[in-house]
């Protein structure tokens, strides 16, 4: 049983939100398992961004409406930071309602690697940080799939075609192209190798061919283009 949590990774969390009782409910949730531990805690913007300009960490839990600087900007800046000193970017996770959902994308396109509900179940939370932390941005498919869905029929028709955008998804292969559908479903790896009728590690090697061509960070932005250049509807 030691071999096996000594094996486990240590996987470090930054909980950013203005609401205490909140940041303690979460700290008691994520403390609690032996592989999570809480150890930067911020109640807005502005304090997350100093707190983590040198504290490492692996995820951030990001709330988006908070005093003196939001949820948005201390994204913006922080992904700005690390990747001008050429870090490794500590996955964040935004903390949204339904009710801000425009919010939440903007926040992806800043460089956040999802989406989990504030009201959401504790083992939902949980999984949602082993899983960002794992590389992987597909967080609960079938939440973030009705955020985004009910998100691109709400905004503005301007805001979602970029010419850049669909340039680089006509360069998708045919197959990367169902490849990219499938993602945007919500399919892990493996079920889209199930689909498809392929090995994994040949789904692995479109993921990464799409998350270059679009410039995307990860799954999640491969996948907010998807839905904001058309090649997958609301609803679908």
């Amino acid at each position: 049983m030691t071999d096996t949590l000594d094996a486990a990774p240590h996987i470090r969390v930054a909980i950013v939100d203005d609401q205490q009782l909140l940041r303690a409910g979460f700290r008691m949730v994520i403390d609690s398992q032996p592989d999570l531990e809480v150890v930067v805690e911020a109640g807005d913007g502005a304090q997350a961004v100093r707190l983590l300009t040198d504290h490492p960490v692996d995820v951030v839990l990001m709330d988006v409406r908070m005093p003196t600087m939001d949820g948005l900007v201390a994204t913006a800046q922080l992904t700005a930071l690390w990747e001008a000193r050429g870090d490794e970017a500590p996955r964040i996770i935004v903390l949204t309602t339904f009710d801000l959902d425009e919010y939440a994308l903007e926040a992806i396109r800043s460089g956040a690697s999802g989406f989990l509900l504030k009201d959401a179940p504790p083992e939902e939370m949980l999984a949602a940080i082993r899983t960002v932390h794992s590389g992987d941005a597909v967080i609960a498919p079938s939440t973030t799939r009705r955020l985004l869905d009910r998100l691109v029929t709400t905004l503005p028709e301007e805001q979602l075609v970029d010419s850049g955008q669909a340039s680089a998804v006509d360069s998708l292969t045919e197959r990367e192209r169902e490849v990219l559908v499938l993602m945007a479903r919500g399919r892990a790896n493996q079920e889209i190798a199930s689909d498809l009728f392929v090995a994994e590690a040949t789904i692995k090697t479109h993921v990464g061919r799409i998350l270059s061509k679009l410039g995307a960070r990860d799954r999640v932005q491969a996948v907010v283009t998807a839905y904001e250049t058309g090649l997958v509807r609301p609803g679908e």
